[in-house]
């Protein structure tokens, strides 16, 4: 099984690469395999350490279950083992998590990206014991803890988590909802047990910490910058991973707050890059207003110019 020493550097949020049919409300077969195929490649061979696939940006919530299987199994084999990858499995509840478990224990994935079943808030003790039950169903499967208060339902506070990291399959978190001192005290908590991925922008702050890599929608949109992040760090140069961070974080009031386009606007975006083709949005996110597809617009002519400034020398020289 997958240990948290295997895991660290950039988290590349796979997009569920779409059909040109995929907005049609009738479609029932929208992965597209060949843009998945071209996507993942590219994003592996430009050096992201590890592939998660259908979180909230991954779009679980739009894909059909045969969907989820296309997706799961395509991607797998196309990665082959050669980075790090988990299957996302977050579910409105706990069998149905089990029954994308069986399909993603057929795979090559080192794990699952699984989050607390939602709609309904869980309570302390139920989010235990879930992940308590998961691991003793799939103990050769690693779970990546998704923790996504806002999405969830639930905040994974220290005492929760104390009692998760006593679970021996639970090897990383999928994290961005602390402040630097509780933060502190979760990665003494995960010491020597799990590898924590924080969010891209937090990441320079966040690693002397305790933080082993860090997440990332945006890689999407062509990773260079971010590798480069990853880089200046591992090497100790924490100006340069500054400055990289600053030219990162976007102006106060850019970020869609509204949760109808935070993530799924990435999307979009990522398709002005051209760095990859993820798709068109599936339903119901298809009525797309014009100032979020004129700011992704904006954003991609942007990143492209991120990715000129801080292309890594391994990059440059191809």
């Amino acid at each position: 099984m997958v240990s948290h020493e295997d895991l660290g550097g950039l988290m590349a949020m796979m997009p569920a690469f779409a059909t040109d049919n995929a907005a049609d409300i009738n479609a029932t077969d929208t992965i597209s395999v060949e843009r998945l195929e071209k996507g993942l490649n590219r994003m592996i061979g430009d050096g992201a350490n590890v592939i998660s696939t259908s979180g909230s940006f991954g779009e679980f919530h739009t894909l059909l279950p045969a969907e989820f299987e296309t997706l799961t199994r395509a991607a797998t084999e196309i990665n082959n083992r050669r980075a790090r990858m988990f299957v996302g499995v977050t579910s409105l509840n706990s069998r149905e998590v089990v029954e994308k478990m069986k399909i993603v224990a057929q795979t090559k994935a080192d794990g699952v990206l699984l989050g607390v079943p939602f709609y309904f808030p869980s309570s302390p003790a139920n989010a235990i014991r879930f992940y308590r039950d998961i691991s003793a169903m799939f103990p050769k499967l690693g779970i990546m803890i998704y923790h996504n208060p806002p999405l969830h339902n639930i905040k994974l506070n220290l005492g929760i988590m104390r009692e998760i990291m006593k679970i021996p399959t639970v090897v990383a978190m999928k994290d961005s909802h602390r402040e630097p001192h509780e933060f502190m005290q979760l990665s003494e908590l995960a010491r020597g047990k799990m590898t924590v991925f924080v969010n891209q922008l937090q990441y320079v702050a966040f690693a002397p910490l305790g933080a082993k890599g860090f997440w990332s929608i945006d890689s999407w949109f062509g990773p260079a910058p971010l590798l480069a992040l990853r880089d200046a760090v591992a090497a100790g140069d924490m100006q340069r991973a500054t400055q990289i961070t600053l030219d990162l974080a976007p102006p106060v009031g850019s970020v869609p707050k509204d949760l109808a386009w935070r993530e799924t606007a990435a999307k979009i975006g990522i398709r002005y890059s051209g760095y990859v083709d993820p798709g068109p949005l599936r339903p119901p996110f298809v009525e797309i207003p014009a100032d979020v597809d004129a700011a992704q617009k904006k954003k991609a002519e942007n990143w492209q110019a991120l990715c000129a400034k801080w292309r890594p020398k391994a990059l440059a020289a191809e």
